[in-house]
C-alpha cells in the first residue's frame, strides 16, 4: 500500500495519520500520533475455527518502556506482566469497537496497539480506540464504522478536547467519549461531583469532536481507493430454527410472564422447556433432517432458545412496560444494607443487597509504605494510596470453574469503584492512611460493579475515613426496538444479557463521580442519554436513602487493630540523619519501638504502630534527633560516658552533649566521679554550640522551674 500522510486539526489539537509505513503484513495498520505520543494501531483477521458460535475478537494493547525512555525493572529488564492501566486501555479500545462488527462474523480478529513514544502531554488511549477503526476499515473487515474517541476535560468553565494530562489532573473531569455514525456508543468518566447537566453538555461536546474525526477516517478511505466492506450475512437453513420456536415459543412466554419467579425459579423453568425439546429432537428418526441438523450444529438448541427468550423479553417491556420480575421500569429492587459484618480484625466492612445482587466489601487502613508502587508502567502518578479490588468467584453465579487471577472484567469493575470513590476520599493531609477496598461478589444478578461501590461507601464510614459524601450507584440499561426506546432502571442479569445497553452512574447526592456507558447496538441518540442519566438520579437518590439509614456518618473512632499513624515534618535536610549510614538509625528507632516509619522527600515523616504509645516513642525520638538547638535550653539528660576533664550527657534521642568539670556545679570539683557517675539523670542547659557542631553543657544558672519543665518533657517523652 502506498505512504499516506493525513492530518486533522480540531480545537486545537493535532493528529497525524500515517498509513503504509510499518507493519506491511498485518490486515491493516495506522500510526497515530498527537504531540510526541505515537501508537502503532494493527487489525488482522483469519479464517473462522470450526464450531465458534461467538465473534472471537482479541483486543491487546501494549506499552514499552522504551516509549517513554526507560528501561524496565527486575531481573529481566524486559516488560512482564501488563500493568492494570494497560488492561484498561484494551477494555477501552473493545468496548466500543465490539458492537459494530456484524453479529454473525465468525472470524478470528485481532486488534493490537503498542505506543512506540509517549510525552507528558498525549495521552495514548484515545488515539489508539481511533486507530483501531482505521485499522480495521483499511484491513478490509466488516464494520459498521467509523468509530472515533476523544477524551473531554474541563478546566475552569470550558471544555477542552484531548486534554493533557497536567489539564486533566487539574480539571474536575476526564471523560472519554467513543461514537460512530449513529450516536454515542461508549462513555467512560470520572468526575468531581458534576451535576448531571455538565456531564450531557461534555458528552455533546465530545460527540461534535468525534464527528470531525469520523470524516477524516472516510476521507482517508476514499484517498486509499477503498471501501467500508459491509458484507451480506451467510445464508442458514432456518428448518431446525422454525422446529424449536414452534415448540418453545408459547412456554417461553408464559414462564417470562410469570413475575413471581425468582431467577433461579425462571432459569429453572426454561431449562425444563429446553430439555424436553432436546428430548423430542433425540426421539426423531436418525435420518430426519432436524434431527440431522441439531447433531451437527448442537449449539443450535441454546442459541435459538436464547433468541425466543430475547424476543419474548424486550416485546413484553415495549409493549406492556413490564419487566420480567414485574417491576416498573423505573424501579429499583429492594435493597438492604448492613455495616460491622465482620470482627474489627478487618478495619472496617458493608454488605450491600439489592435482593439477588449481594456484594461484602471490605476497608483496610496501611501505612503510607503500602502505597501500590506504579514504577513499572508509563503513569505519570508514581504511587496510589486507594486500592480497590473486586473479584467475582463463580459461586455467585451458581457455576464451577478455576479460581485464576483476576480477569480484565474484575479489572475494570475495580477500576469503576475506584474512580467513583476518589473524589470524596479525605486528603492525604487529613487521613495518611493508605487505603485498600476489597469488594466480593457473593451473589450476582446484575449491576455488580455498582453494588461494589454502595458496599464499599459502607466500609469506608465503617472504618472511620471521613469520606467528604457517601456515594451510590446504579446500573441503567436499554431496549430499542425500531424507533421504540424503553430506559430500564436497576437493570438485572437477564435484562444486561439480553438488552441493548449497560449504563453505570455513580455519584453523591451533589453530582456524578463516575459512569460508564457500553452499548450492544451501533450508537445512541443524546436524548435518551439524557433520559437514562436522569433517571439514574433517581435511582442513586433512593439507594442513598437505604445506605444512609444503616450509617449516615463515618465512624469517628477507627479500628483498635487498625495502624496508629503519626506524621512530623522535619526540614530535608535532616533527613540523611534520620535514616543514618545504610539506615543504621532508622532501623535502630524501629527496634526499639516496634514502630514503621516511612519518610517522603519532602521531610514527611510518617509513624505507624497498632499500639500508639510505640508510635508516640518512635516520634519523640525522631523530633529529638531533629530539633534545633538554642542557647539556654534546658534539658533532663542521662549520664553516659565520664572523661578526665567532664562527662557526656545524651539529652534528646540523638543528642549528646559535654558538661566540662567547671560547668559541674558552682563550686571546685576535684574529679568529674565524685559528682556524677554514668547513669545519673541529670537537668542540664546549653551553654553553647560551637562553629563546629559541638553542644557544650552546664548546671549552673538553672531555675527550679525550668528544672521542673524538663523533667516533666522527658517523663512525657519516655
Amino acid at each position: 500500500m502506498a505512504e499516506v500522510d493525513k492530518s486533522i486539526s480540531f480545537d486545537g489539537r493535532d493528529i497525524r495519520l500515517k498509513v503504509g509505513l510499518l507493519a506491511p503484513q498485518a490486515g491493516g495498520s495506522v500510526l497515530i500520533e498527537s504531540g510526541d505520543t505515537s501508537v502503532l494501531v494493527t487489525a488482522t483477521r483469519s479464517q473462522a475455527r470450526e464450531g465458534i458460535d461467538f465473534l472471537p475478537l482479541t483486543v491487546d494493547y501494549e506499552e514499552r518502556l522504551y516509549a517513554a525512555g526507560r528501561i524496565p525493572g527486575g531481573i529481566m529488564r524486559r516488560e512482564g506482566r501488563p500493568p492494570e492501566k494497560t488492561i484498561l486501555t484494551s477494555r477501552l479500545i473493545d468496548r466500543p469497537m465490539r458492537p459494530l462488527f456484524p453479529s454473525w462474523l465468525r472470524d478470528d480478529l485481532q486488534i493490537i496497539a503498542l505506543t512506540l513514544s509517549m510525552d507528558e502531554l498525549v495521552p495514548p488511549d484515545v488515539l489508539a480506540v481511533t486507530g483501531a477503526s482505521i485499522a480495521t476499515l483499511i484491513a478490509q473487515i466488516p464494520f459498521n464504522g467509523p468509530m472515533a474517541a476523544v477524551r473531554v476535560g474541563l478546566v475552569g468553565d470550558d471544555f477542552i478536547i484531548n486534554p493533557t494530562y497536567a489539564e486533566t489532573e487539574a480539571g474536575d473531569l476526564d471523560l472519554v467519549v467513543a461514537g460512530s455514525p449513529h450516536g454515542v456508543i461508549m462513555v467512560e468518566a470520572g468526575a468531581n461531583q458534576l451535576p448531571e447537566r455538565d456531564i450531557l453538555e461534555a458528552i455533546d461536546f465530545g460527540y461534535e469532536a468525534v464527528r470531525d474525526l469520523i470524516k477524516a477516517q472516510q476521507d482517508l478511505i476514499a484517498e486509499l481507493g477503498l471501501v467500508i466492506v459491509q458484507e451480506a450475512p451467510p445464508e442458514v437453513d432456518q428448518t431446525l430454527e422454525n422446529y424449536i420456536r414452534d415448540r418453545a415459543s408459547g412456554e417461553i412466554k408464559k414462564i417470562l410472564s410469570q413475575f413471581s419467579f425468582t431467577k433461579p425459579q425462571r432459569d429453572a423453568a426454561l431449562d425444563v422447556v429446553k430439555d424436553e425439546i432436546a428430548a423430542t429432537i433425540t426421539e426423531l428418526p436418525e435420518e430426519d433432517p432436524i434431527r440431522v441438523a441439531a447433531t451437527a450444529n448442537k449449539k443450535a438448541l441454546g442459541n435459538t432458545f436464547k433468541d425466543i427468550t430475547k424476543h419474548f423479553m424486550r416485546r413484553q417491556i415495549i409493549e406492556d412496560n413490564v419487566r420480567v420480575d414485574g417491576r416498573k421500569l423505573d424501579q429499583v429492587r429492594q435493597v438492604s444494607c448492613l455495616v460491622d459484618v465482620l470482627p474489627k480484625r478487618v478495619h472496617g466492612s458493608g454488605l450491600f443487597n439489592r435482593e439477588l445482587t449481594q456484594v461484602l466489601s471490605t476497608c483496610t487502613l496501611g501505612t503510607p509504605g503500602d502505597a501500590q508502587n506504579l514504577n513499572d508502567d508509563m503513569q505519570l502518578d508514581q504511587h496510589k494510596r486507594y486500592l480497590h479490588h473486586y473479584n467475582f468467584p463463580p459461586f455467585s453465579v451458581g457455576e464451577t470453574k478455576p479460581m485464576r487471577a483476576p480477569g480484565r472484567r474484575e479489572i475494570g469493575h475495580g477500576a469503576l469503584a475506584e474512580r467513583a470513590i476518589i473524589p470524596v476520599l479525605p486528603s492525604k493531609e487529613q487521613f495518611p492512611y493508605v487505603i485498600r477496598i476489597v469488594s466480593e461478589v457473593l451473589s450476582s444478578n446484575g449491576s455488580t460493579s455498582m453494588g461494589s461501590v454502595c458496599g464499599s461507601t459502607l466500609a469506608l464510614m465503617d472504618a472511620g475515613v471521613p469520606i467528604i459524601k457517601p456515594v451510590s450507584g446504579a446500573a441503567m440499561g436499554l431496549i430499542k426496538e425500531g424507533d421504540e426506546v424503553r430506559v430500564l432502571t436497576d437493570i438485572q442479569g437477564i435484562e444486561d444479557f439480553l438488552g441493548d445497553m449497560d449504563f453505570k452512574v455513580a455519584g453523591t447526592d451533589t453530582g456524578i463521580t463516575a459512569l460508564q456507558m457500553d452499548m450492544k447496538i451501533s450508537g445512541l441518540s443524546l436524548e435518551v442519554i439524557a433520559q437514562a442519566v436522569h433517571q439514574a438520579k433517581a435511582a442513586r437518590l433512593h439507594i442513598l436513602e437505604k445506605m444512609l439509614a444503616c450509617i449516615d456518618t463515618p465512624r469517628t473512632e477507627t479500628s483498635p487493630y487498625a495502624p496508629r499513624l503519626l506524621t512530623i515534618k522535619i526540614d530535608s535536610d535532616m533527613i540523611g540523619l534520620v535514616i543514618g549510614p545504610g539506615g543504621k538509625t532508622i532501623k535502630g528507632i524501629t527496634e526499639e519501638t516496634g514502630a514503621k516509619i516511612d519518610i517522603e522527600d519532602d521531610g514527611t515523616v510518617t509513624i505507624s504502630a497498632v499500639d500508639e504509645n510505640k508510635a508516640k516513642r518512635a516520634r519523640n525520638i525522631i523530633q529529638g534527633m531533629t530539633r534545633k538547638l538554642h542557647e539556654g535550653d534546658v534539658y533532663a539528660g542521662r549520664i553516659t560516658r565520664i572523661i578526665p576533664i567532664g562527662a557526656f550527657v545524651e539529652f534528646l534521642p540523638g543528642k549528646e552533649g559535654m558538661i566540662h568539670i567547671s560547668q559541674l556545679a558552682d563550686y571546685r570539683v576535684g574529679k568529674v566521679e565524685d559528682e556524677v557517675a554514668v547513669g545519673d539523670e541529670v537537668i542540664i542547659k546549653v551553654r553553647e554550640i560551637d562553629n563546629k557542631g559541638r553542644i557544650n553543657l552546664t548546671r549552673l544558672g538553672i531555675h527550679p522551674d525550668q528544672a521542673t519543665a524538663a523533667r516533666e518533657a522527658a517523663a512525657v517523652n519516655r
